[in-house]
């Protein structure tokens, strides 16, 4: 696994470096970290979508404290949904996060105090190079015709499945110029439907999972019946 993970790619991304404020609704970006996890799983070999849900294929740690939790998690329990996982892992997750990212020197905690007792939490950024680099990958990707690798073309089919196109400074025919490309790569890589899996730029394995959990994102915020 990569010294960043997906989930903590996404956090950054919806975060204004400045403010330290998201950027974006809480709610989906709480779902989208935590497919982010499930499909760093699937990366990393540890899960598969068979038959309706997503099962555990090798329980051998990963070395991400946070993925493996969620490994072990699905390991002990029953059977369920990519729906179901998004929902029940993504409580208290967007805290654990960014509490590791601080911990890291990423981002730095301020805690602000308004009407005298109530605590606000921001988290401007402290290291931009970690965020810069997540930029620079997709904005290759958004800008080269040639399918990004696997883990850059999971992480912009979830930008496209969350529509985070205002957290990469997009705006406009801008804007919609990188839907276009990112929904191209989806589709591209096989997350989408749209291409055979046989056919996809990504292990079969992966088209599965990532799919199923941008149909289960789309089904949780109402945008497919």
């Amino acid at each position: 696994m990569t010294g960043v993970a997906l989930a903590e790619e996404l956090l950054l991304l919806a975060y204004d470096d400045e403010t330290g404020k998201a950027t974006m609704p809480r709610i989906s970006l709480d779902l989208g970290m935590a497919a982010a996890v499930l499909v760093e799983l699937a990366l990393a070999g540890r899960i598969a979508y068979a038959d309706g849900s997503l099962a555990v294929i090798d329980p051998a740690p990963t070395g991400e404290p946070i993925a493996d939790e969620v490994l072990a998690r699905i390991a002990a329990d029953t059977p369920h949904s990519p729906s179901s996982w998004v929902q029940r892992l993504r409580h208290g997750l967007r805290d654990r996060i960014l509490g590791d990212l601080c911990g890291r020197g990423v981002v730095r905690d301020i805690d602000e105090t308004e009407l005298g007792f109530i605590h606000v939490h921001r988290y401007p950024v402290a290291d931009a190079s970690v965020e810069a680099d997540i930029r620079r990958r997709l904005a290759e990707a958004l800008t080269d015709d040639q399918a990004p690798d696997e883990r850059t073309a999971a992480l912009a089919t979830l930008v496209a499945v969350l529509r985070m196109e205002p957290a990469l400074g997009l705006a406009g025919e801008d804007a919609r110029d990188a839907r276009r490309r990112l929904e191209a790569i989806a589709g591209g890589a096989g997350f989408s439907g749209n291409v055979s899996l046989d056919d996809s730029v990504v292990r079969p394995s992966i088209g599965l999972v990532v799919a199923a959990l941008g149909q289960a994102i789309d089904a949780a915020l109402g945008k497919r019946a």
